[in-house]
């Protein structure tokens, strides 16, 4: 189905891993257009609750295809603008998918790639996974990747490294908050399958709209509308019926019915 990806489905949670281990995983057109349309599918699919995005080989994802840069050195203005817009959709495709995303990173993830480990909802790393925002070295800005990327490590240390293209180990790129565990080599699929295993406890349509009550908080003063706002969310969704049967499963002490798969493998009840 894909020239550039691999999908593999175990149960509900969706195995993304980009294919083309030759150069790394590095970005071109076509892998920028598969990977858009893949989690585009997948986030329709009401029986998948988890996409998990990996990387065949030694890296992540190196970022640009240098082939592809080359092309776009020699292109029009026009042309230029077109590619740049389909590269900053599949982020913000990434971003605003409602079926949780993890960035699984067990080696490099240069420039498009940490903009992808910045794009999902969760980054588990390997200890030996290094990180950077390197286009200043290109001659060129990490603009594409910029809105994911200072949202995780924040305006600071995006002043730093967006500047520096410094390369930033595991352990480092945890400290700064852009990923949320380090594993060793050997364990990082286990810690992935933790965060799963977490992710299809939860409610489909809470955790849908937890990440719209994230966006829709964020560095805003805590005011009469962000007030109002958080409690007509919260009214809302008390009256679902994925709420009552959440309820109902505590009290009866039994897993909620999201958590077992239905005839309908639907994202939630209602």
């Amino acid at each position: 189905m894909y020239q550039t990806l691999r999908v593999d489905r175990r149960g509900a949670c969706a195995w993304v891993w980009m294919s083309r281990p030759e150069v790394h995983n590095a970005f071109d057109e076509t892998l920028i257009a598969e990977l858009t349309a893949a989690i585009v599918a997948l986030d329709a699919d009401a029986a998948v609750r988890a996409i998990v995005l990996a990387g065949e080989g030694k890296s992540f994802s190196a970022g640009a295809d240098l082939n592809w840069m080359k092309r776009q050195g020699t292109a029009s203005v026009e042309d230029n603008l077109a590619d740049a817009r389909k590269l900053a959709a599949l982020f913000r495709t990434i971003s605003l998918a409602k079926t949780p995303t993890i960035a699984r990173v067990h080696g490099a993830a240069l420039g498009g790639g940490m903009g992808l480990a910045s794009a999902c909802d969760v980054c588990v790393a390997s200890t030996v996974a290094q990180f950077a925002t390197s286009e200043v070295r290109f001659g060129i800005i990490p603009s594409a990747i910029s809105p994911y990327v200072v949202r995780a490590i924040g305006e600071r240390q995006a002043y730093r490294y967006f500047q520096t293209a410094e390369r930033i180990g595991a352990p480092r790129a945890h400290d700064i908050g852009l990923v949320h565990e380090v594993a060793e080599p050997e364990e990082l699929d286990e810690a992935v399958q933790k965060i799963v295993d977490a992710l299809l406890a939860g409610a489909p349509l809470a955790q849908a709209a937890a990440t719209e009550l994230i966006r829709a908080v964020a560095n805003r003063p805590v005011d009469d509308a962000v007030v109002e706002d958080t409690a007509r969310r919260i009214a809302h969704l008390r009256a679902t019926p994925e709420a009552k049967e959440g309820l109902a499963a505590f009290l009866e002490k039994r897993p909620a019915a999201w958590i077992s798969p239905s005839p309908a493998g639907g994202r939630g009840l209602g």
